[in-house]
C-alpha cells in the first residue's frame, strides 16, 4: 500500500504547504508548562491566555516569526543572599509556539493578576471574482 501525502491528493492542488505547517505544528512539543486556554469572540477574535505567575512583562517576550506565534519566558536569577528552606516554585524558562492562519495577526498583549492574554484577530475575507478569458488556437 502506498501512502500519499496530504498536499499530494489531486483535488488539493498548491496546498504542500498544509502539510509542511502539520510537520512544524506536530513537532513544537509544547510540554505542558506553562498552561493556557483559547478564547474565540466573535467570528474573528480569539484570546490566547498563559498562566505566568512569577513573571513580570521584562521576563517575558513575545514574537511573530514565520507566522509563528512565539511566547517565551525567562526569569531573572535571583541573588545568591536568599536561603531555601523549601524551594516548590519553580523559577524555570519556557517558550510556547502556535502557528497562525494567513490573516490572522496580533493585536496586543496585556498582563493581568499573573495572567498573559495576547490578542489575536483573523483578518475578514475577500471575494475574489476572477473572469478568465477562453483564447482561440
Amino acid at each position: 500500500m502506498t501512502k500519499t501525502a496530504l498536499g499530494s491528493h489531486p483535488f488539493l492542488l498548491g496546498f504542500e504547504q498544509l502539510e509542511r505547517l502539520v510537520e512544524r505544528t506536530a513537532k513544537s512539543g509544547n510540554e505542558g508548562y506553562p498552561p493556557y486556554n483559547i478564547e474565540q469572540f466573535g467570528d474573528r477574535s480569539y484570546r490566547i491566555t498563559l498562566a505566568v505567575a512569577g513573571f513580570s512583562e521584562g521576563d517575558l517576550s513575545i514574537t511573530v516569526e514565520d507566522r509563528q506565534l512565539v511566547i517565551r519566558g525567562r526569569q531573572a536569577e535571583a541573588g545568591d543572599d536568599r536561603i531555601f528552606l523549601y524551594r516548590g516554585i519553580a523559577a524555570r524558562q519556557f517558550q510556547r509556539s502556535f502557528v497562525l492562519a494567513d490573516g490572522v495577526e496580533v493585536k496586543g498583549a496585556t498582563m493581568e493578576n499573573g495572567l498573559l492574554h495576547v490578542d489575536l484577530e483573523r483578518a475578514a475575507p475577500e471575494t475574489v471574482v476572477q473572469t478568465i478569458e477562453i483564447n482561440r488556437n
